[in-house]
């Protein structure tokens, strides 16, 4: 289907009726959902504002949870079964929560109860981790630094105990392999206005080019051509009730990652921001382009493996709730400027939104995150994304989730 690669200004005012009237008549539709995120002990809400690379997430609770004390058992014995003995470096075999695997738990100033302990056993308590993404290279193509760049920093050998990265690849949507040029971009800003949400640098990943209108190769118009016709993830494009899309996807990109989860994690966090040109004209029509956060083991509450949707269980597109960036929307126009999604042709954003999942201590996951154009190869679409975090508070309960980041 190649409709709109003809389609006009002029030529599209029924069209552009009808979509404005579907973007009214089917808000309904289109919810922006939960209010509150992971919650410690006694239901205290979660926080989402620290900003170090990977870092933990100090999501309520009492921000410890190793005591630090010794406990009497063998230097060979894993008396508390997290996988580490004392001979491999577990200064704490009371507590599964304290071992080399775990990921260090901020402590919370706020609690006169909370008690900095040394989680990883590394002998320093709470220390941060630190971004690892300064400095990269806009069209760098290296994988490793597209996971940098969206926070993920440390890298794990796949037969090496502890938690990490231990693999990076940029594929298609359906995981076959892809060599994505611009449709890749490590940008240390999107327009005037739009920062990294940590360290230096955030991923970007485009059905067209991945940059801003300031940058080398900048599309310099809504439709620029990347890899072509592709192969859809199973149960999708996701249509939305009442808004039947087309079932064909082109100029796919992805980022995919495995992971192995901290030993003492409970789930994680990371923040994007949607732009399309397909906003406002084609709200509730067949070109829905989209993107999704695919996850396997899939976790509860995800749809079809996909983790970002709003509370109606709209995938990422120009039908979900949460578009607020736009001439004359709530969040009106400032973080398009500079973009090209202020010039090139009408646009629309999400602006930030955070997605939180629950994953079990020391499993390994498979993330991808995907991109893609639907119905045609022409109105692209844009997605940032930054500020992974791992949630490891004990107590914290965590559920698939999308709420608007707090500013």
């Amino acid at each position: 289907m190649h409709r709109k690669i003809a389609r006009s200004k002029l030529g599209l005012v029924g069209i552009l009726l009808l979509g404005a009237a579907c973007s009214v008549a089917n808000r309904s539709n289109f919810d922006k959902g939960g209010t509150s995120f992971a919650s410690g002990p006694g239901g205290s809400s979660g926080t989402l504002d620290a900003a170090s690379s990977g870092a933990f997430d100090p999501s309520g609770g009492n921000g410890s949870s190793g005591s630090g004390d010794t406990c009497e058992s063998g230097a060979a014995d894993d008396g508390d079964a997290d996988g580490f003995s004392a001979n491999e470096g577990d200064c704490n075999d009371c507590d599964p929560n304290v071992n080399p695997g775990a990921v260090e738990v901020a402590t919370d100033p706020k609690d006169p109860k909370a008690k900095p302990s040394d989680e990883n056993c590394d002998g320093t308590v709470d220390e941060p981790l630190s971004p690892c993404d300064a400095n990269l290279s806009l069209s760098d193509l290296d994988p490793r630094k597209g996971a940098a760049s969206v926070g993920l920093c440390k890298p794990l050998k796949p037969a090496e105990k502890g938690w990490g990265v231990v693999s990076a690849a940029y594929t298609r949507a359906d995981g076959q392999p892809a060599n994505p040029g611009a449709q890749v971009g490590l940008l240390s800003k999107f327009g005037s206005n739009v920062k990294p949400r940590e360290g230096g640098s955030m991923l970007g990943l485009s059905s067209g080019h991945a940059r801003d209108a300031s940058m080398p190769d900048a599309c310099g118009n809504n439709s620029c051509y990347g890899l072509d016709n592709g192969t859809p993830p199973n149960g999708f494009p996701q249509s939305v009730p009442n808004c039947s899309g087309a079932t064909d996807i082109n100029d796919d990109v992805a980022l995919s990652l495995k992971l192995k989860t901290p030993s003492n994690a409970t789930g994680y966090s990371f923040d994007f921001n949607f732009y399309s040109f397909e906003y406002p004209e084609w709200v509730c029509t067949s070109f829905n382009d989209q993107f999704i956060a695919l996850v396997s083991p899939p976790p509860m509450g995800a749809i079809n493996g996909n983790i970002s949707f709003d509370s109606k269980k709209n995938p990422v597109s120009v039908n979900i709730a949460f578009f607020e960036v736009c001439a004359g929307c709530s969040l009106g126009e400032k973080e398009l400027l500079g973009t090209g999604f202020d010039t090139w042709d009408d646009a629309g954003a999400t602006s930030w939104l955070t997605t939180q999942a629950p994953v079990k201590g020391g499993e390994t996951i498979e993330v991808r995150f995907a991109i893609w154009d639907t119905g045609d190869q022409a109105w692209d679409s844009t997605v940032l994304v930054d500020n992974f975090k791992w949630i490891a508070t004990p107590g914290t309960t965590v559920s698939v989730n999308t709420i608007p980041t707090p500013k």
